[in-house]
């Protein structure tokens, strides 16, 4: 919902974060690699008891996460390929910071495998819409919509690493949701999917319409 809403907001700082990057002559995928590597170093420091300073980490994760897409754009490298290893990116990250979580508070592995259950449900919806959709916007795929995207994980998992006397609860009630989001890209899928087989072509639908 904040990455489709409220992205525009922060385009700007976006842009000059990455504007300056390129003049370092770093590429994007030298910032995805960083991405991910603190993404991942995030679940590390979750892992030997340090939830402040991964939060911390992770939000400057999820900045660069951001940054890479539009140096691509800036500099015309904007490839599928890109767009493949972001995604990738983005599942070892939270699978990361699961993994640490599960390994702290072996009473909390069944939300947290619900958890892992419903991001496996939505990101597989998300996966097919966007493969089988007209692509929309800035995106290299057709991005959907949703109430849980990836600003509001970040906030979701920073909750779960800072409240963790309270694991189980805020992980349930971030699967919740999560599955929320699956039924609402699974009714836009719909849509898109049998406008295409009635009519033979993609209708491109606008915001109001993906939102209902």
């Amino acid at each position: 919902m904040l990455d489709t809403h409220a992205r525009k907001y922060f385009d700007r700082f976006f842009q000059v974060i990455a504007h300056h990057f390129l003049r370092w002559h770093l590429r994007p995928v030298h910032i995805t690699a960083a991405a991910l590597i603190l993404g991942l170093g995030s679940g590390v420091l979750l892992y030997f008891n340090l939830p402040g300073v991964a939060v911390g980490i992770l939000w400057v994760s999820g900045l660069l996460d951001a940054v890479d897409g539009e140096m691509a754009r800036r500099s015309g490298s904007s490839s599928l390929f890109g767009a493949q290893m972001d995604i990738i990116c983005d599942r070892l990250v939270e699978l990361s910071l699961v993994w640490a979580l599960a390994l702290q508070h072996l009473d909390c592995l069944l939300p947290l495998l619900g958890l892992v259950s419903a991001i496996l449900v939505s990101m597989t919806v998300f996966l097919t819409t966007g493969m089988l959709a007209k692509p929309k916007g800035k995106k290299s795929f057709y991005y959907q919509a949703g109430l849980m995207e990836r600003t509001e994980g970040f906030i979701a998992f920073s909750v779960m690493i800072l409240a963790q006397h309270s694991l189980a609860i805020w992980t349930w009630i971030y699967t919740a949701l999560i599955l929320i989001t699956v039924i609402q890209r699974l009714l836009e899928s719909f849509r898109i999917l049998r406008y295409s087989e009635y009519t033979g072509e993609e209708k491109d639908f606008s915001e109001k319409e993906r939102s209902l």
